[in-house]
C-alpha cells in the first residue's frame, strides 16, 4: 500500500508540474480551423488541387485581409480590392485599363473573380497556369502594384498583427511567398458565383420562370452566342481572336505573347458571361463602356485576319428586337446575393 501512495503521490506532483509550466506558457492556442466549401450541385469537380492549401477560417480571414491591404503595393496606395471591386463582380468598373501606384495605366482591363477554381489558366492570355501564383503578376506588375516579393515578404514579417495572423493560419509566425499567396488563394477560392435568376430556373424553383423577352433571349444567346459562352460557366475557358482591331498604342498581340506562335495571334481568353451587367467596361482592353456596344461590334464590326474565329467570322447579326431580348437573358446572369455577400466585402484595415 505504501509503495501505491508514494507512486501516486509522485503522478500527482508530475502533473502539477506539467500544469504549472504550461501556465506559464500561456494557454495553448488552436490550430487552424477546417472550412468546408460548399459547391453548387451539377458541376465538374475543381481544377484547383485542394489538398494542397486546404481551407481554414483562419487562412481564409488572412486573404481576405491581404486582399484588402494597400501595404501589398509599392507605395502604400494600391490593394487588390482596389482594381477588383464587389459591386462590379471584382472586376473594375470605372476604368477601361488597369491601373495602380504613380498613376500608371496598363495595357489590359480588369477580369473579374468569381468560379476561379475551376479555371486552369489565368490572365487574359493564359500566361498563369496556376491558382495560387496568379497574385504575383499584379502584386509585381510595375503598372499595378509594382513590389519587389522579397521587400513585401519583409515588410509583412515586420508587421505584428500578420505575424499572429499567419501563425492563426499556418502554425508559426513565419511569412514566406508560398503562404501570402496560399491566403489569398483560400479567400479568392471561396468567390462562388451561381445564384441567379438563371440559375433558379435551371434548378426549377418554385415561383421562378423567365420573363417571355428573358426566355426569347435564352433562345437567342443558345442560337448564336452558347458555343464559346458554354453553361453552365459561360464560358468555354479558350482563347479566340473574337474580330477586334488592333489597336497599335497597346500593341497587344494576346496569346501569341505566351506561346510564341503565329496562330495564337490576337487571341484571348473567352470571358464569363455571368454578372455580365455589372462588370463593365468589355473586352480585353475595355474599348466599350456599354453592352450594346459589343452587339454591334459583332454585327457590324469584326475585322478579318488569319486567326479569326470561324464562330464570328461572318458576324452575328442581331435585330434591335434580338438585342433587347438578349440583354434580358443576360441580365438574368447576375447574382445579386454574390455581389452583395458581405463575406467578401471590403475590410478596414488599421
Amino acid at each position: 500500500m505504501k509503495a501505491v501512495y508514494i507512486i501516486t503521490l509522485f503522478c500527482l506532483l508530475l502533473l502539477l508540474a506539467a500544469t504549472e509550466a504550461n501556465n506559464r506558457r500561456g494557454p495553448v492556442m488552436p490550430g487552424p480551423e477546417p472550412y468546408q466549401l460548399e459547391l453548387p450541385p451539377g458541376l465538374p469537380p475543381p481544377a484547383y488541387d485542394f489538398s494542397q492549401n486546404p481551407l481554414t477560417r483562419q487562412g481564409m480571414a488572412l486573404g481576405r485581409h491581404l486582399f484588402y491591404d494597400p501595404k501589398l503595393s509599392r507605395d502604400s496606395s494600391i490593394s487588390c480590392g482596389f482594381c477588383h471591386q464587389q459591386f462590379a463582380a471584382f472586376g473594375h468598373f470605372d476604368h477601361a485599363l488597369a491601373h495602380g501606384v504613380e498613376g500608371r495605366i496598363g495595357t489590359r482591363s480588369v477580369p473579374t473573380l468569381f468560379n476561379l477554381i475551376w479555371q486552369k489558366n489565368f490572365m487574359w492570355d493564359g500566361g498563369v497556369n496556376n491558382l495560387e501564383i496568379q497574385p504575383l503578376t499584379p502584386l509585381t506588375d510595375p503598372n499595378e502594384m509594382g513590389m519587389d516579393l522579397g521587400a513585401l515578404i519583409k515588410r509583412l514579417q515586420a508587421d505584428a498583427g500578420y505575424r499572429k495572423m499567419f501563425k492563426a493560419a499556418f502554425g508559426t509566425e513565419e511569412i514566406t511567398s508560398q503562404r501570402l499567396f496560399r491566403a489569398i488563394t483560400q479567400f479568392v477560392a471561396t468567390m462562388i458565383s451561381f445564384q441567379s435568376k438563371y440559375d433558379s430556373v435551371m434548378r426549377k424553383a418554385p415561383g421562378v420562370a423567365f420573363t417571355p423577352e428573358e426566355q426569347e433571349g435564352y433562345v437567342i444567346f443558345q442560337q448564336k452566342c452558347a458555343a464559346c459562352h458554354r453553361e453552365p460557366f459561360f464560358t468555354d475557358f479558350s482563347y479566340r481572336n473574337n474580330g477586334l482591331p488592333y489597336l497599335p498604342n497597346l500593341n497587344d498581340v494576346g496569346r501569341m505573347r505566351i506561346t510564341g506562335s503565329t496562330g495564337d495571334y490576337l487571341k484571348f481568353k473567352v470571358p464569363t458571361l455571368r454578372n455580365i451587367l455589372k462588370s463593365s467596361p468589355y473586352m480585353h482592353d475595355g474599348r466599350f463602356i456599354d453592352i450594346y456596344q459589343v452587339f454591334n461590334q459583332y454585327a457590324h464590326g469584326v475585322q478579318q485576319s488569319a486567326t479569326i474565329d470561324p464562330l464570328v467570322k461572318n458576324g452575328i447579326a442581331l435585330s434591335g428586337k434580338e438585342q433587347r431580348e438578349l440583354y434580358m437573358f443576360l441580365n438574368t446572369l447576375t447574382d445579386p446575393g454574390f455581389i452583395a455577400n458581405k463575406a467578401y466585402s471590403e475590410i478596414l484595415i488599421q
